[in-house]
């Protein structure tokens, strides 16, 4: 019995420092945020405590309006991301000449620093001097200089491509290496028995990389959700709020118009809205273990 109670106390001990970590890392900054949503605190007036009068003001069809973009923003970007990081590993895998040349080549959207390569595609985007708009005029596809950021419905599209380019390296990493993982046994023994390539890839890839393109898929959706500095930099939210999203309109309510427990609600909203990704991840996840287990 004491030995037992003396490794409890040592597991414990062990275990300290993370807990600690975590408290003070997301924990006690959670917990703050919570408060602060429910109080009118600002840069002007002295902090007094105002119930649900914040959240409240979110739930109108401006605020509407804003949830829904980021749904929509997230969705078309993690799916485009997934399918041409999944293709992209796929082709990678193959037995081709200059295979090593091609997986170097998709690193550089990985390596260069994320603001850089959102400042190189700013100026792509340009209508007086980009390279996209150029080329759309020399080839004859369009007769003026197109400003992509300038209108709602191209920006809106050209930050989910900006965030695809920047995203895809890594699926394309982590889907190959889950791929180089399946037995090569079932491929061989799938082409003795006459499978064609697209069979092998519905019947044994595929099955064999859901969980891991469903944890790929959640780890893109949290990061997507919470994209801040692609819509910053390329367009902050505009033109005309087209696109911004949660975590646009959260910092422009609190850092921008110093509302800041208006903005801690938004926030609270945002993390519920993860919490119940996650949740969603972890049951869907737990099922898929259960039916390998049988």
């Amino acid at each position: 019995m004491q030995a037992r109670r003396s490794a409890i106390i040592f597991a414990w001990l062990l275990l300290a420092p993370a807990i600690l970590y975590v408290t003070a890392i997301v924990a006690y900054p959670l917990v703050d945020t919570m408060i602060l949503s429910f109080t009118d605190a600002s840069l002007k007036r002295v902090t007094n405590w105002v119930g649900w009068v914040n959240y409240d003001k979110i739930f109108n069809a401006t605020f509407a309006e804003v949830i829904l973009r980021t749904f929509v923003w997230t969705f078309f970007s993690v799916t485009i991301k997934m399918v041409i990081g999944t293709f992209g590993a796929t082709m990678l895998n193959t037995a081709v000449p200059g295979r090593a040349i091609f997986r170097v080549l998709t690193m550089p959207p990985w390596i260069v620093p994320m603001a850089i390569g959102i400042f190189m595609w700013g100026w792509m985007y340009n209508g007086q001097f980009g390279m996209i708009s150029g080329l759309l005029q020399r080839f004859g596809f369009v007769d003026g200089p197109v400003a992509f950021l300038a209108h709602g419905s191209t920006a809106f599209w050209a930050t989910i491509f900006t965030d695809v380019w920047i995203g895809v390296p890594m699926v394309t990493l982590y889907m190959l290496a889950a791929i180089q993982a399946i037995p090569q046994d079932l491929y061989e023994a799938a082409w003795t028995d006459g499978a064609g390539r697209f069979y092998r890839f519905r019947r044994i890839t595929l099955p064999l990389l859901l969980p891991a393109m469903i944890t790929m898929s959640m780890i893109s959706l949290i990061s997507t959700f919470n994209s801040f500095d692609i819509i910053w930099i390329l367009t902050q939210g505009g033109p005309t709020g087209e696109t911004t999203t949660m975590i646009i309109d959260t910092y422009r309510t609190a850092i921008g118009s110093k509302k800041y427990g208006e903005g801690a609600a938004r926030a609270v909203l945002i993390c519920i809205f993860l919490s119940i990704f996650c949740i969603a991840y972890f049951r869907v996840t737990s099922r898929l273990a259960v039916g390998e287990k049988r």
